[in-house]
């Protein structure tokens, strides 16, 4: 599993996931995590605590200590969390999220995004990040590969590497060598 593979990687014990809708898949390898969204159904799934954790239990075949946060919130704006108290901030599908919630990263955090909406284009862009792994996966198998990074994130049309033109887009980058997402260190 992906969450698994990182969180041992690189000691992750706390991670924010902006725009987490109903996914909690992370919960299954992070000791604690808090999940941010505006969706109402969001936030009646992680409101029914005894389902979240039956779920958790279920997923990991195992009765979790996972700790389960949520904010029913907007991450675009000043959420009320702690600046820096964050091992591992996610991005996948939600939107601008890096930009918006990077203070929230510990120093040498990590940042996972995909070029959905264009957060890995942008964090690809920033020089506060370094790629320490792209993420491959292929059925329900997930693989971090730390070899060779300079291979990704080379776009097929270098105008595009343009963060103004990402952000009012909303679309990553098209990348020569891609992946299912990156994972980036805050230098």
């Amino acid at each position: 599993m992906m969450f698994a593979a990182i969180a041992e990687t690189w000691h992750v014990e706390n991670a924010l996931y902006p725009g987490s809708y109903l996914d909690l898949s992370p919960s299954t390898a992070i000791p604690s995590v808090t999940y941010v969204d505006t969706d109402r159904r969001a936030a009646r799934y992680f409101a029914d605590s005894d389902f979240v954790r039956a779920e958790l239990a279920r997923a990991m075949r195992t009765e979790s200590a996972a700790r389960v946060d949520f904010l029913h919130a907007d991450y675009t704006m000043s959420l009320p969390l702690a600046d820096g108290a964050f091992d591992l901030l996610i991005s996948l599908y939600a939107g601008p999220v890096w930009e918006h919630c990077r203070r929230h990263l510990r120093a040498h955090g990590l940042l996972l995004a995909n070029t959905s909406h264009g957060d890995a284009s942008l964090a690809a862009l920033d020089p506060d990040v370094e790629l320490v792994a792209a993420v491959h996966h292929r059925g329900d198998r997930y693989r971090l590969d730390a070899r060779s990074l300079d291979g990704y994130l080379v776009p097929k049309k270098p105008a595009a590497a343009d963060p103004d033109l990402i952000r009012r887009t909303g679309r990553g980058i098209a990348y020569t060598r891609s992946a299912f997402a990156y994972l980036f260190r805050l230098r």
